[in-house]
Formats: structure tokens, C-alpha cells, sequence
């Protein structure tokens, strides 16, 4: 079987450290530019009358590991592992991810053809998109599913301190999606040194922080 990728995202997620563990928890806006192959002017009729699509893409930046039945969420505290097929690792048989995202607007006369602009994605600046589907409320959302364990821990947010003048270093349009990012705790789940300093990088901008005490203290911005 042959996938060819239809095009790809663009955002300000330059690197997979920070980025959402799933879709739909940072409002980040990206879009989604088309191959060229699949520039026709047509090719978004009628999506402008649903709110949200799936979007199918590749796991393009991870390296080639062996396969493993079993991996480490992150919602376990990185130390339990479960079957593959029960988590939404992207260590996979194959390399495809599926993320739901918002509709913000779509632009179909552009030098790069027609561009979707959604937000909430979780995915890395320049991932393969390999196909784009409608999300259907009345087939894709089942309130009474289980959700495993995703739903039985709890994922913790955290409170984020930035002392005014590093914010002052931030450009307004950024400040809302780092702090949402921020609250996330991007750490590796099995990490818990208060004096250590991690760093995520967002628009450009290396920020980094500590965490105490369920507070994260940004120190530095380069």
C-alpha cells in the first residue's frame, strides 16, 4: 500500500517537546496547506458547513524504533506500561496519527492554493497530512463510551507564574497559547525534579522554567 501525503501543517510548534499530548486542549491556529497535486479550487466545497475535521498524518520527526506491544503513557506516570493499540503513543505499527480540530477559516484563493486554517492541533510544523475528513456530532461523539484509563487518572494542570519582565519579552498574540501550553506541564511524566530546568520552544522563543509544587516558574526566555 502506497500513501502519498496531500499536503502539510504549518504553525509555530518548531519542535515535539511542548507540543499537546492531544488535540483540542491549546486553541494554537495552523494551516494546512495543500500539495499540489491537490490545489483545485473545489476540493473544500461544502466544509464550510462543519465546525470540526479529523485530520490523518504521519509521525514524520520520530526515529525508528523496534516495535514493542506494550508502551508508557504519560497519564500513568511513564513507569506502567499498557498494550499499544490501548494508548494513542505515536511509537506505532505504523506511523499515522488522528487529531480533531476546529474549523477557523478557509481560504481558497491563495498563492498556495486553498488553505485550511483550523486550531487545536498537536501536531509539529511541516507533519505530512494524509487525508482531511468531516467530524461528524452525530456519529463520531458516543457520550456514553469509556474511556480506559485516560479517564480514571486524572491529568494535572499546572499554575504558571511569568514575572512581568520576561511576559513583557513575549508578543501579545503568543502569551494566551504559552500559558496554555505552559499549564499543560509539558515534562516528561516520569520527571519530577524541582530543580530542574526544562525548556520549551514556541514562536521562536526558548522558554524556559521550573517545577514546584504543582507551580510552574518560567526563569529565562531566549
Amino acid at each position: 500500500m502506497f500513501i502519498t501525503p496531500i499536503g502539510h501543517i504549518e504553525n509555530l510548534f518548531t519542535e515535539k517537546f511542548g507540543i499537546p499530548r492531544q488535540s483540542g486542549l491549546v486553541g494554537v491556529v495552523s494551516r494546512i496547506v495543500l500539495a499540489e497535486d491537490y490545489r483545485h479550487p473545489s476540493v473544500y466545497k461544502g466544509l464550510e458547513d462543519y465546525s470540526h475535521v479529523w485530520l490523518i498524518w504521519e509521525f514524520s520527526a520520530n526515529k525508528e524504533v523496534p516495535f514493542s506491544p506494550t508502551v508508557r503513557p504519560p497519564r500513568l506516570g511513564g513507569n506502567t506500561r499498557m498494550g499499544v493499540f490501548a494508548t494513542r503513543s505515536p511509537y506505532r505499527p505504523n506511523k499515522m496519527g488522528l487529531s480533531c480540530v476546529k474549523i477557523e477559516k478557509i481560504e481558497l484563493n491563495t498563492p498556495q492554493g486553498p488553505v485550511l486554517w483550523v486550531s487545536g492541533a498537536d501536531l509539529m510544523n511541516g507533519t505530512p497530512i494524509l487525508d482531511i475528513k468531516p467530524y461528524l456530532p452525530h456519529s463520531d461523539s458516543i457520550p456514553e463510551a469509556k474511556g480506559g484509563f485516560s479517564t480514571q487518572v486524572a491529568w494535572q494542570t499546572l499554575q504558571v507564574e511569568i514575572p512581568d519582565a520576561l511576559l513583557a519579552q513575549i508578543p501579545q498574540e503568543h502569551r494566551q497559547n504559552i500559558i496554555q501550553l505552559l499549564s499543560q506541564d509539558p515534562r516528561p511524566a516520569y520527571q519530577n525534579n524541582p530543580t530542574k530546568v526544562y525548556g520549551v520552544t514556541y514562536a521562536h522563543l526558548n522558554i524556559r522554567f521550573t517545577v514546584t509544587n504543582g507551580k510552574l516558574i518560567v526563569v529565562e526566555i531566549k
